[in-house]
């Protein structure tokens, strides 16, 4: 059966939803504490803290550091490059300790390189060198060996964020979507939007990345603007994407208050309930069941 989740800034486990996902190391750096009977969501090679303390360890390019104020790429963080050891050891004993604590699941995000060209570092070109694989197959293995290590620590669901890009992956970030497919129980894919107004992508990337992984898909929409416009065009977003072959649609939120919001739009809201049962939204409607029984009037 669909699921229906949270991403979530909060510790917290909203009623009404069937899995909720906590960002327990952030892209900031900040670090909380593993939350218990939550997805524990786990950013590795982003730290914002780490970098400002430590300017070494930025991954870099011929076309210059994986920053946000290096303008030749759109990064929307500063990276670190994914093969410090000390980082990497880091990271690592951040998910073994979350692991040990009795959560749902762990996923990771942004445990990749940040984009083409990264990382030729003295250290990244003497263990390319030493690989004898060509450029993008070294990359690959260097993300798929991670996340071979990772998954050794994590005895619960273990899963990745990927970037939405469904053909330029391994190229653009060193993701072999079939060779990781080995060590994931899932893949999470954020379609993150100011708003859902317009639906085609988002239908089709979701029909693209069903089709081309080799496990379950999780599908995230951004719902964190509280105008009515951008709730209800959420709603009708989630209503298409349920008729997908999906484990989890799940909402980012910055607090459970936000969650609980667009369970009582989606519920008291009549146009949209007479148009999901026009239209046959069978697992929508599944969806809309359960919150009314928690949030109807």
């Amino acid at each position: 059966m669909l699921k229906i989740g949270t991403v979530i800034y909060e510790p917290t486990i909203v009623d009404g939803f069937d899995m909720n996902v906590y960002y327990s190391k952030r892209v900031d750096g900040v670090l909380g504490k593993p939350e218990k009977a939550m997805y524990n969501d786990i950013t590795c090679f982003v730290d914002a803290k780490a970098i400002r303390e430590n300017p070494d360890l930025l991954a870099v390019s011929p076309n210059g550091p994986a920053t946000r104020t290096n303008k030749k790429y759109t990064l929307p963080w500063d990276f670190v490059c994914p093969t410090n050891k000390e980082y990497r050891s880091h990271v690592l004993d951040f998910i073994k300790e979350t692991a040990k604590t009795d959560v749902e699941g762990v996923t990771l995000n942004l445990f990749h390189f940040p984009e083409e060209g990264f990382c030729t570092c003295p250290r990244c070109q003497k263990m390319h060198k030493a690989s004898g694989l060509d450029w993008l197959d070294w990359r690959a293995e260097t993300v798929t060996v991670f996340l071979r290590q990772a998954r050794k620590l994590v005895p619960q669901r273990f899963g990745i964020e990927i970037w939405p890009d469904p053909v330029l992956a391994k190229e653009r970030f060193g993701l072999d979507f079939d060779a990781i497919a080995d060590y994931v129980d899932f893949f999470h894919v954020p379609l993150s939007a100011n708003n859902y107004v317009t639906l085609y992508w988002v239908d089709t990337l979701t029909q693209d990345f069903v089709k081309l992984l080799k496990k379950p898909v999780f599908i995230e929409l951004s719902a964190e603007i509280p105008r009515p416009v951008e709730t209800k065009a959420m709603l009708r977003a989630v209503a298409y994407l349920s008729r997908h072959n999906l484990e989890a649609i799940l909402l980012l939120v910055h607090d459970a208050e936000r969650a609980k919001e667009i369970a009582r739009t989606a519920v008291n809201d009549s146009n949209y309930r007479g148009w999901l049962e026009k239209f046959g939204f069978e697992n929508m409607n599944k969806i809309i069941d359960k919150w009314d029984s928690i949030y109807g009037k």
